[in-house]
């Protein structure tokens, strides 16, 4: 039987079984736990918050949004390169930002694009690679070949009709629908039942948590839109479809990205406990009071120093990206997972290069003070 994790929706105590998965594919032959969400605080705030991020860097032009939104931290610039001739796999590209449908996935100015392989060092950082490590020592590619793992999503056009979404439990902290869903969207296969639309025609982000068909549309625990043309973030103390506030698909190993021979953003990676407390553009916690354990949105890179020689083909372009721009701790599930699309072109065998990568490889970047939800 499946152990029984605690849950709190709208105050009050509700027990979820957690999905066990045996993975035969990429993930691993061995039993393991996939994400785990534990209880999401329902207090959100909007006081904005000073961003005292990499010092005597010029802060970027904003694009302004609206109420509540807030605008994010100020990341160094990329630093422009001269555009190879070749692009051959694995090698550092120009930076013009991640594409999907037409649209940028936010503005190059935003974290999730940016430039970490300089940025200082997080002080706590030995103690959060322990904290991560002392329940899985090595890197797992969460996706592959196999349909029933990673991260589905579908690029809709701009005349998909809109339909209702009806809130079951973190309405409160959830943007109110109609969302542009089709009826056949793709449904993430296990526990979280993610959906993720994006919309071509007006370049948002829609993604819903433990969704399912209702009626004309849909019902979802919680759900969340983004300007993909926007640097906005979600209400301190707000959840979204993910437990740490973040948008999932910015975050996803894509594999025409990989195909193509670059990934150009952060990925997202889940660990199996955060503390109280997240760092922007994370706005969520869902943690212990343990210090040393992880926040979220935490930026993990991998060293500098870490030899990539030994790889090949897609696991080279997805560790050369973890060298440039790292990944955030999005939610809390099996350590060093990352999280990519679904999709039955991924190579497995490839793939299977990250179980190699030790987390002892990786390092915490300081990019902000650690919040918490009042």
């Amino acid at each position: 039987m499946p152990p029984l994790l605690t849950r709190y929706v709208g105050g009050r105590l509700r027990l979820a079984a957690a999905a066990i998965l045996l993975t035969t594919t990429a993930c691993g032959a061995a039993t393991t736990v996939r994400t785990i969400h534990p209880p999401r605080v329902a207090t959100p705030t909007t006081t904005p918050t000073t961003w005292p991020l990499f010092d005597s860097i010029p802060t970027p032009s904003l694009i302004p949004t609206a109420t509540p939104n807030h605008a994010p931290p100020s990341f160094a610039p990329a630093t422009a390169r001269p555009t190879a001739k070749s692009k051959p796999v694995g090698t550092f590209q120009p930076v013009v930002g991640p594409t999907l449908g037409g649209c940028q996935v936010f503005p190059v100015s935003n974290p999730w694009n940016q430039d970490v392989s300089r940025a200082p060092l997080d002080p706590n950082s030995a103690n959060y690679i322990a904290s991560i490590n002392s329940s899985r020592q090595f890197l797992h590619a969460d996706f592959g070949s196999d349909p029933s793992y990673g991260i589905p999503y579908v690029v809709v056009p701009a005349s998909q009709p809109f339909v209702p979404i009806a809130f079951t439990a973190y309405g409160d902290q959830s943007d109110p629908g109609p969302y542009p869903i089709p009826s056949n969207a793709p449904v993430e296969a296990g526990s979280d039942a993610h959906v993720v639309v994006a919309d071509s025609g007006n370049c948002h982000l829609y993604e819903l948590f433990n969704a399912s068909r209702q009626g004309d549309g849909w019902a979802a625990d919680s759900g969340a839109v983004f300007n993909l043309n926007s640097n906005a973030l979600r209400p301190d103390g707000w959840t979204s479809a993910d437990a740490a506030g973040l948008p999932i698909l910015p975050g996803l190993a894509r594999y025409d990205e990989v195909r193509n021979g670059v990934i150009n953003h952060a990925l997202r990676f889940t660990v199996q406990q955060t503390q109280d407390g997240f760092i922007h553009p994370a706005t969520h916690q869902a943690g212990v009071n343990n210090t040393n354990a992880p926040p979220m949105g935490l930026r993990l890179r991998l060293k500098a120093s870490f030899d990539l020689s030994p790889f090949h083909g897609e696991s080279l372009v997805i560790l050369t990206a973890l060298k440039r721009y790292g990944m955030f701790v999005a939610d809390n599930g099996s350590s060093w997972f990352i999280t990519g699309t679904t999709d039955s072109r991924w190579n497995d065998t490839d793939l299977n290069q990250l179980k190699t990568v030790p987390g002892s490889a990786f390092e915490a970047v300081q990019t902000g003070p650690i919040l918490h939800s009042r």
